[in-house]
């Protein structure tokens, strides 16, 4: 394992200064804080946010309009997943545990899931393809809180006590920005828990076993941990840090090149606390965070600066396309590719 990340410590030598992106401030007209992000194509993109805010554009993130959903002003979506213009399917993060849906871009919407247990929270929601997808929060009575849907997030089955992961005390999640969970293929789940424990749960069958992993990141702390995770091939990084100390670095960063067997710190590390990482290509990757973004092209061995803008907390590739978009607090961004 060791010779695998000197091979890859040679090869990223040359390529450090290779960067082909750029940091695009987009400007808006919205206050509201958001952590939740979908990029469904190169033209539409859903963020969503306090004080009950979605924003939406159709034109590649150039122009956006906001709106207020109706008589949940006070939320604050922190877990969006939109399938077109229209029709996206919306989380708040708080008590009651809401989940919301619209097909016509926002007039009406329906509420198809709602959780008054105090201790609910969501914290992330992602799908698989059109009907199938999951949400998962923090535990109830010890037990992640796990919801699954098949029919394009109209209706949510909790999962059953016995097949939720048992967490640890003081382990939970960060509602930060809408990457602490991911799903892969056709049933694969990683979800990516913090706090005072700190561990990656994975699921190769929509969530009927599951598999834990420990982690070497920051944590003991609740307000310290793994916030955000990303795999392709046998690859994978993990970025987090403490909230409370956003500025820290060290045991923050980590990356795998054996699909989690095995992790290890980078040679340059991310400039503090990173809330959300995205893969773009060829071992490209973007991590966001409130003191500014970095970027790697080495698969997440060295990384340097692409922004010191402060406030983001999430960043999404289109699922279909290749926008890159970061939203954060009454902010929005276009990661681009340099003309060359």
């Amino acid at each position: 394992m060791k010779g695998l990340y000197i091979l890859a410590i040679v090869i990223s030598t040359f390529n450090l200064l290779a960067q082909d992106y750029q940091w695009k401030n987009i400007p808006i007209n919205s206050k509201s804080s958001f952590r939740a992000i979908s990029v469904v194509n190169n033209k539409v993109v859903w963020v969503g946010g306090t004080k009950g805010t979605l924003g939406r554009s159709i034109d590649g993130a150039k122009t956006w309009k906001y709106i207020q959903v109706k008589n949940f002003e006070s939320l604050d979506f922190r877990s969006v997943y939109a399938f077109d213009s229209l029709h996206i399917v919306i989380a708040n993060a708080g008590s009651p545990a809401l989940i919301l849906v619209t097909t016509d871009g926002g007039k009406y919407w329906k509420e198809v899931y709602r959780n008054e247990t105090k201790e609910a929270f969501i914290d992330g929601m992602d799908f698989w393809n059109k009907e199938h997808g999951v949400i998962y929060g923090d535990p109830i009575n010890g037990k992640m809180l796990l919801a699954y849907t098949i029919d394009g997030g109209n209706s949510w089955t909790e999962a059953p006590e016995t097949k939720r992961p048992v967490l640890k005390e003081g382990e939970a999640s960060f509602a930060a920005s809408g990457t602490g969970i991911r799903c892969y293929g056709k049933k694969k789940i990683v979800i990516t828990t913090g706090g005072k424990v700190s561990r990656l749960w994975t699921t190769e069958d929509v969530g009927e076993t599951w598999s834990v992993s420990e982690i070497p990141i920051l944590q003991e702390v609740e307000s310290a941990g793994a916030f955000s995770s990303i795999f392709w091939n046998k690859k994978g990084v993990i970025v987090g840090g403490d909230y409370k100390k956003d500025s820290q670095t060290g045991q923050h960063v980590y990356v795998t090149i054996d699909k989690g067997q095995h992790w290890g710190l980078p040679i340059r590390p991310t400039r503090g606390l990173r809330e959300a990482v995205e893969y773009l290509e060829n071992d490209y990757l973007v991590a966001v965070g409130p003191q500014g973004a970095d970027q790697s092209n080495d698969g997440g061995v060295n990384w340097t600066a692409l922004s010191d803008e402060k406030g983001f907390h999430t960043i999404r590739k289109a699922r279909d396309g290749s926008l890159v978009v970061a939203a954060g607090n009454g902010k929005i961004a276009m990661i681009t590719k340099k003309e060359k």
